[in-house]
């Protein structure tokens, strides 16, 4: 009951994140378009994450792990999906210029084969009904998963090959491998809040996703100022921009975010790896953190759809 009301928490504060990066880019991105996006993005991070989390396990006790994120694997896939077709539908409505309900079957598939934008949202349904599929019948086998991470990957990066940074071949790399470390690091705590129910088991992958969270965290930050770099011509434009803007809170958010999760690898995993702590209040910890990055989520998420 506890994780389900995190994810109606958490669903909530995209919501109202999404309204908030809308506002600060009015009138350069459409509501439909943000809300939509970040949904789709929170989505398929946290699919990313379920498809991941096993590795973190000793290899004895992997395939407990392994089966406890079967079924929130298939639940977020799902979901990926879902939000993949509307942000489809809602794509090419805007293209045309109609409302989403009047929009035609042909439209829309003629959208998602001619546009580069709808093949490339059409990428990410394919991947997300694909994960949703293993997910619901073959079950965790090894091979299995690794093929799950590499659809999730793929279905994540597809959504590089438009946008800001798809006429540079710098920047649209730089931001491919910033989207994906930054996949890797909320999806696996999310993925850990979602499976993992005690003490012992906390105490096990806390450390690796500590490690693993690290290199993301460097991956992040070095590619997203090369991304910045590229896409932003001035400091003015940090606040002249509606662009400038959302990311200008995305990195205000970026920065929260580090500082807590500093404060929590100094505090919480010595205390986790001792078996010091409880799995509740890793629970909270995590839940603090995966706040912070459900907002900074959501702003990149904008941000790709800002005119």
């Amino acid at each position: 009951m506890r994780r389900l009301q995190a994810v109606a928490a958490g669903t909530l504060l995209v919501v109202a994140a999404s309204g908030a990066a809308w506002a600060l880019a009015y009138p350069q991105v459409a509501p439909a378009a943000a809300v939509t996006r970040a949904i789709a993005d929170c989505a398929a991070v946290v699919t990313l994450g379920l498809a991941v989390v096993p590795l973190l396990d000793t290899d004895r006790r992997r395939g407990e792990l392994a089966r406890a994120a079967t079924a929130p694997l298939a639940v977020s896939a799902g979901c990926w999906l879902l939000a993949e077709a509307i942000r489809l539908a809602v794509q090419g409505a805007q293209l045309v210029g109609v409302p989403v309900w009047r929009l035609g079957t042909s439209t829309v598939v003629e959208y998602a084969t001619v546009t580069a934008p709808g093949r490339s949202a059409l990428l990410s349904v394919v991947a997300a009904a694909t994960v949703t599929a293993l997910a619901l019948t073959a079950g965790r086998r090894p091979a299995v998963s690794v093929l799950a991470i590499g659809v999730a990957a793929a279905g994540m990066l597809a959504r590089t090959l438009t946008g800001h940074l798809a006429a540079s071949p710098v920047g649209g790399a730089a931001v491919a491998v910033h989207a994906l470390a930054a996949a890797l690091w909320c999806g696996v705590l999310a993925a850990l809040l979602l499976t993992v129910t005690h003490r012992g088991r906390w105490a096990r992958v806390l450390p690796r996703f500590s490690q693993l969270s690290l290199w993301c965290v460097v991956i992040l930050l070095s590619c997203g100022v090369i991304g910045a770099v590229v896409t932003i011509p001035t400091p003015a434009a940090l606040v002249d921009t509606g662009y400038g803007r959302v990311l200008s809170m995305k990195i205000v958010v970026t920065a929260l975010l580090l500082g807590l999760a500093w404060r929590n690898r100094t505090g919480w995993l010595p205390a986790a790896r001792a078996h010091r702590t409880t799995a509740d209040v890793s629970a909270t910890r995590s839940l603090s953190e995966l706040a912070l990055m459900a907002v900074a989520l959501t702003f990149a998420a904008v941000l790709t759809v800002t005119g």
